[in-house]
């Protein structure tokens, strides 16, 4: 069974910093790019960063640019997105997603194949 799952969400303060995982099971993830979304009450899932199969591309949304590091660990077959100086508009629940493409990587949702059930960040004082 091919599964995608999230952890390391939580409640952190303003300016705070969280690191999330995403561990597949079932597939390996050497094949796949993975994005990472969010999706806050009321509003549409949005795209915060994705990175390719290899490792060598990544892409973020303005928003994070500077404050949010994509990184991958073959080997563990898990994807991580290092948040710093979060911000309470942030709060949302964050997903990852996984596209089988080389050399490149979507911010788009719709092309995803697999996804995780989410994990919740919460910025607040």
């Amino acid at each position: 069974q091919l599964q995608l799952v999230e952890s390391g969400g939580g409640l952190v303060q303003p300016g705070g910093s969280l690191r999330l995982s995403c561990a597949a099971s079932g597939f390996t993830l050497d094949y796949y790019a993975i994005g990472w979304f969010r999706q806050a009450p009321g509003k549409e899932r949005e795209g915060v960063s994705c990175i390719s199969s290899s490792g060598g591309t990544t892409n973020y949304a303005n928003s994070v640019k500077g404050r949010f590091t994509i990184s991958r660990d073959n080997a563990k077959n898990t994807v991580y997105l290092q948040m710093n100086s979060l911000k309470p508009e942030e709060t949302a629940v964050y997903y990852c997603a996984a596209l089988r493409v080389q050399a490149m990587c979507i911010m788009a949702k719709s092309p995803y194949n697999y996804w995780g059930q989410g994990t919740q960040v919460t910025v607040s004082s």
